[in-house]
């Protein structure tokens, strides 16, 4: 009896029974433009749709296109409710991005906000971190004329429109936000067809053609390159599961449309591009201006330039339900830090806790044990300054006090600040360290400590920082990040060989020209997925084989061996190891492995971690380790 796949039909490889079903891919399109990618990078990373948008990403080479992507209506009148950007050139900078979706069928009906998302930009911290709301989150919405209501976070486009959207943010977090992004859904699609598509790693079968209440949708587990609608589709589905993998789903997106624009594309598809965009997305600033093209410009080029690792992707723990998700308010702040605070060396401190070495190399602001700091009172409150000094040094700052014989008062007009200022010296390191406590202060400017015989100078009595505490500190300080790194722990493995082994020989009838990998051990509750564990197709010019892997949480997971070693995919490995005369590739999304890659024998072979990435970094690397080759 023939198994059966996901869309109901019977599936036969050549000369054994197995449910194999076999497939062509489009051939990848190379070119060396990549001058354009340069260009464009942020453009798709950071503003498409569901997943993207920071106003560095719209960097046009023309200042009509980016006058195209001002705000207009709603979104203008929203714009004027933003934060001023910081003056620093190093001080980090907050977007909200909204996507947004109106189709035919929803007539009159307000258009819903399938996606609220921040972006933070640190030049500093060499960072661009992501933290994204699940539609479905309850929180208290919060709407232009004063008005506030339980509901999902996606309601507040629906009842106010994006300043409905603002607000609700804000007040959740208490975090400045300086750019507001809006992206129509027509926008993504037109802008992944118009590049040709997005090569993903799909992790199992998804069938819907009914439609219904669901969007449909039809695809195979496996990597391989997704065009406008099939994307929309993989980003938006959530049909068997919940909000909390539809946001898994979009931020793989995220690293594979960044993927997809480092490598090539036709030049002649960038005009079509610029006018998707200019179609569908509206950016705005405070006083409701439009961004300029030298401000996006300096934020397209550095996210362009971002190193492997450092796009941080923050996720909200603990959240419970399905059709409405909720979480305790210490994990949102506790998500809010980590965003204001990314982990650049996360991966790395992974890899050294699962025992392996890595030969990164630290920069940054000083620590802040090697921080000194004087703190002057700004606001007139009195004990201001005393209470300030007492939460640096419980954050590990070495705080000093003002010469003898002076108060700690700022002087002159300093002593009626509004903003929170943060004075550097001219000490090694002290103009990151000035960046990185601005961040303390939510709301606060990093400036250049006046030399001479300037007050202000005598009484930062030689420290490497001195703050004014202004009229908009509240009293808290930003709290501090944790550190996510996860304990060592054995490997959560079981043998597998006997398991996998039938399977994997049928793959051999397909003659795939090239050596294939057995597992040996897999992940202890997984079993082969009773769908489509195996399927067998080519790759561009290459072959691939796909087995898929299915926890008993019904998370999915897989082994992908293919003969391209060049996919758009292996860009951008943390770390490179030789373990036992074999190199492997880390991953990271985080401090979790996502992937690790063996290269042997011209081929490589990829195991996949769930999109939760629920597979410990150990049983990840068990299970590569314990790959071999199918005829010894």
């Amino acid at each position: 009896m023939a198994v059966v796949n996901g869309d109901g039909h019977a599936v036969l490889p050549p000369g054994v029974l197995s449910p194999v079903q076999r497939y062509r891919q489009p051939e990848r399109v190379r070119s060396g433009w990549r001058v354009v990618g340069r260009v464009l990078f942020i453009v798709l990373a950071l503003c498409v749709a569901t997943v993207l948008g920071i106003a560095g990403g719209t960097y046009l080479w023309a200042a009509e296109s980016v006058a195209a992507l001002s705000p207009e209506g709603a979104v203008k009148l929203a714009a004027k409710q933003l934060d001023l950007p910081p003056t620093d050139k190093l001080a980090p900078t907050n977007a909200l991005v909204i996507g947004y979706d109106h189709r035919p069928e929803d007539g009159n009906a307000p258009s819903r906000s399938d996606t609220v998302m921040l972006l933070r930009a640190d030049p500093q911290g060499k960072t661009i971190s992501m933290l994204s709301f699940p539609r479905d989150l309850i929180v208290q919405v919060r709407c232009p004329n004063g008005g506030s209501s339980l509901g999902r976070i996606n309601s507040a486009y629906a009842f106010c429109g994006p300043q409905g959207t603002l607000e609700t943010v804000r007040a959740l977090t208490n975090i400045p936000i300086h750019y507001l992004i809006a992206v129509n859904f027509d926008g993504f699609r037109q802008t992944v067809d118009r590049l040709g598509g997005v090569w993903m790693d799909i992790d199992h079968r998804y069938y819907n053609p009914h439609g219904g209440v669901f969007s449909t949708i039809n695809l195979w587990p496996g990597y391989q390159r997704l065009k406008g609608s099939k994307a929309l589709d993989f980003v938006r589905f959530r049909h068997t599961d919940s909000d909390l993998y539809r946001l898994a789903r979009q931020q793989a997106f995220v690293k594979a449309l960044k993927q997809a624009v480092n490598t090539s594309y036709k030049p002649k598809a960038i005009p079509k591009i610029v006018g998707a965009l200019r179609n569908n997305i509206q950016i705005g600033q405070a006083g409701g201006r439009g961004a300029s093209l030298k401000t996006l410009t300096s934020y397209g080029l550095f996210a362009y330039g971002l190193p492997s690792g450092n796009f941080v992707q923050v996720k909200i723990a603990g959240l419970t339900g399905s059709n409405e998700l909720t979480t305790d308010q210490s994990n949102i702040q506790a998500a809010v830090a980590e965003f204001q605070n990314p982990d650049a060396q996360a991966p790395e401190k992974a890899t050294e806790q699962i025992g392996l070495r890595t030969k990164q190399r630290k920069v940054g602001a000083p620590s802040p044990r090697k921080t000194s700091v004087v703190v002057l009172n700004g606001n007139g409150v009195a004990g201001s300054a005393a209470n300030t000094s007492y939460l640096l040094a419980q954050k590990g700052y070495a705080v000093k006090s003002p010469p003898e014989g002076f108060q700690a008062n700022a002087p002159g007009r300093l002593a009626h600040a509004f903003r929170t200022q943060v004075f550097f010296s001219k000490a090694h390191g002290a103009r990151l360290a000035a960046v990185k406590m601005v961040a303390l202060f939510n709301s606060a400017d990093a400036k250049a400590l006046p030399g001479g015989t300037a007050m202000l100078a005598t009484l930062s009595n030689g420290a490497m920082l001195t703050v004014v505490v202004g009229q908009n500190f509240t009293g808290q300080l930003t709290p501090t990040a944790p550190d996510r790194t996860p304990p060592r722990e054995p490997a959560n493995v079981r043998p597998g060989k006997d398991e996998t082994l039938p399977t994997v020989r049928a793959a051999v009838a397909w003659k795939v020209g090239f050596p294939l990998q057995l597992p040996t051990v897999i992940e202890r509750s997984s079993a082969l997925s009773s769908v489509v564990p195996l399927r067998v197709y080519k790759l561009g010019k290459s072959r691939a084989v796909r087995l898929t892997f299915q926890t008993a949480s019904s998370e999915y997971w897989g082994i992908e061996e293919t003969n391209w070693t060049h996919a758009p995919i292996l860009d951008g490995r943390n770390f490179s190891q030789a373990i036992k005369g074999r190199q492997y590739d880390l991953y990271y999304s985080g401090p979790h492995l996502h992937m690790v890659v063996l290269r042997a024998g011209g081929a490589t072979y990829w195991v996949v971690n769930t999109l939760l990435d629920s597979l410990s970094n150990e049983t990840m690397l068990a299970i590569a380790k314990g790959l071999r080759p199918l005829h010894k």
